[in-house]
């Protein structure tokens, strides 16, 4: 006779003030605690974790380098402003009109933020298994990385490596080490790869070491990353990009309808 095996739930093998953190994290991501309220105080803290003064601070202080919250002496912690961000996609997808920013900088602007990107390089690499899958190409085949991160109001939010076939990029900006006027959606559509469709793939993760110092990382919480594949006319791929962004400061939303 088989004896059923029972499962029991694991404990948080995370420290109290880890535990605190999270629980007081996910209050402000959700909105419960939204920008610019204060926190419970610290007595109200104590009393419904059952924790020390010094448990509190250190989880207080977790949130505090993770800039969710900000906190001085003799004033109450509160919910800095504008913290987590929301971030549409759709809103950037299509190319820029002529002379126009690329739209995920004028997208910035519109929600009263500062955009920049600063390109950090430009090579010709074999691409992670993942992109080279999503661009059709062979195990012997590379493509072109254009490498930059993305900055609002002077902070890095956002690591950015798009790859492009080879030859589709061959001879043109490209391949330049320079900025492309409009972004790559435009330069696309001008040599005849229009973008048709986005396919986007997102996953959390936990931050390599460059990500985490890129984009000054205060803890290893995950980091979200998608992989995005641009297709054009006859379902071509022409682009495959891999943003990696904060987990805790950042959301998606996608609007669709039922197919």
């Amino acid at each position: 006779m088989t004896v059923p095996t029972t499962h029991t739930a694991s404990p948080d093998p995370r420290s109290l003030h880890e535990r605190i953190a999270a629980d007081l994290r996910d209050e402000i991501m959700s909105g419960d605690l939204a920008p610019g309220a204060s926190l419970p105080s610290t007595a109200r803290l104590k009393d419904r974790f059952d924790a020390s003064n010094a448990t509190i601070q250190k989880a207080l202080q977790l949130l505090k380098d993770e800039q969710l919250v900000v906190g001085r002496a003799g004033s109450a912690v509160t919910v800095r402003e504008h913290r987590q961000r929301t971030v549409r996609p759709a809103a950037s997808m299509a190319p820029a009109d002529p002379g126009k920013p690329y739209r995920w900088l004028t997208e910035a602007a519109r929600l009263g933020t500062q955009a920049h990107s600063t390109l950090l390089d430009v090579i010709e690499t074999r691409p992670p298994a993942d992109v080279a899958s999503a661009l059709g190409l062979d195990d012997t085949e590379t493509a072109v990385l254009r490498h930059q991160v993305l900055s609002i109001d002077d902070e890095p939010v956002e690591l950015v490596k798009s790859y492009y076939p080879l030859h589709l990029a061959r001879g043109t900006a490209i391949t330049a080490k320079r900025k492309i006027k409009g972004g790559t959606p435009a330069l696309l559509a001008q040599l005849g790869f229009p973008p048709r469709l986005s396919v986007d793939r997102v996953s959390a993760r936990v931050p390599t070491q460059e990500q985490y110092q890129a984009l000054h990382l205060p803890s290893d919480l995950p980091v979200l990353r998608t992989l995005r594949v641009v297709y054009s006319d006859e379902e071509r791929p022409v682009e495959a990009t891999v943003m990696v962004k904060a987990g805790h400061l950042y959301e998606l939303q996608y609007e669709f309808t039922p197919e």
